[in-house]
């Protein structure tokens, strides 16, 4: 979900971001004026990312069990992204920590309906400076997608996927957010036969399953990879910002090496062939190969 200043334009973000919250006896309904939510509720971290430096939001909330088990006996979690589409750095998240001990009242307004699951501007008046308060329901692919063609080489994806020599992939979405992307981004967008995504529906429990993208829980794929008729595979984690890969049989490709692999053919993607790269982030456990 985003959070859009209008009419203000967001300046020196994170830090002005810290300041906003800092003023106690203000309400948000003084500075947000327009909230922007993909359908049905679902976006994925990464999606969130994206549209938040589209429209040059203040900032995203992300509602999420992230890759731990969902549902009304499970996880649930808030992240906050800031104006440059990463998480809220230290500066921040400090100030609302502080801020959090200081609230004595809050407002809600039970009798707010807002349709989720309709496409388009819906605006209410809530007697606040902004009038009318505006939320819109964005497809939560469609702005995604189109960074995507920005950056890959399209053409030469589907020409893979549907040629004579078709790699067969395999992606569990493991009923989480990811599904509405790889459908429309692989199947749709790319031409890979529909058959070659699973758990697609995102579920609020995801079915019942741990969505953490490994060999311990993610077997639906890792017994379908062994059989050998798929070429490439992946999983996702519930809200899409963390993978597994696996290759032909099983073989499994570790985040370090994946980034290796990208680091090694950057000239087959197009955004770094006419952008560069400045360099590569990795945490701090990572293996030898991204230096190899």
């Amino acid at each position: 979900m985003g959070l859009h200043e209008e009419p203000r334009k967001v300046q020196e973000k994170e830090k002005r971001f810290a300041l906003m919250i800092s003023q106690e006896k203000s309400s948000w309904a003084d500075y947000i004026g327009r909230l922007i939510i993909g359908q049905n509720g679902i976006l994925s971290t990464p999606a969130v990312s994206c549209i938040i430096r589209k429209i040059k939001a203040a900032g995203g909330i992300i509602l999420t069990a992230s890759h731990c088990p969902g549902g009304p006996g499970g996880e649930f979690g808030v992240k906050f992204n800031v104006a440059n589409g990463g998480p809220a750095p230290d500066v921040v998240s400090d100030k609302i920590y502080q801020i959090s001990k200081t609230i004595e009242e809050y407002a809600i307004c039970p009798d707010l309906r807002i349709d989720l699951s309709r496409l388009g501007r819906q605006e209410f008046d809530l007697e606040n400076k902004f009038k009318p308060f505006r939320v819109e329901i964005v497809d939560p692919v469609d702005i995604y997608l189109n960074l995507l063609r920005t950056i890959f080489d399209f053409n030469a994806i589907k020409s893979l996927l549907t040629g004579p020599s078709q790699l067969k992939i395999r992606i569990d979405a493991m009923h989480g957010v990811m599904g509405p992307y790889v459908r429309k981004v692989l199947c749709d967008e790319l031409g890979a036969p529909a058959n070659s995504a699973i758990n697609c529906v995102p579920l609020e429990d995801f079915g019942g399953q741990h969505p953490d993208p490994n060999l311990t829980y993610a077997t639906t794929l890792l017994e379908a990879m062994k059989g050998g008729e798929y070429g490439f595979g992946a999983a996702f984690d519930a809200d899409g910002d963390r993978y597994m890969i696996l290759g032909q049989n099983g073989f499994f490709v570790s985040p370090s090496d994946s980034l290796a692999i990208i680091a090694a053919n950057l000239s087959c993607i197009p955004y770094f062939r006419q952008m560069g790269v400045r360099g590569f982030g990795r945490s701090m456990p990572t293996s030898t190969a991204l230096d190899r």
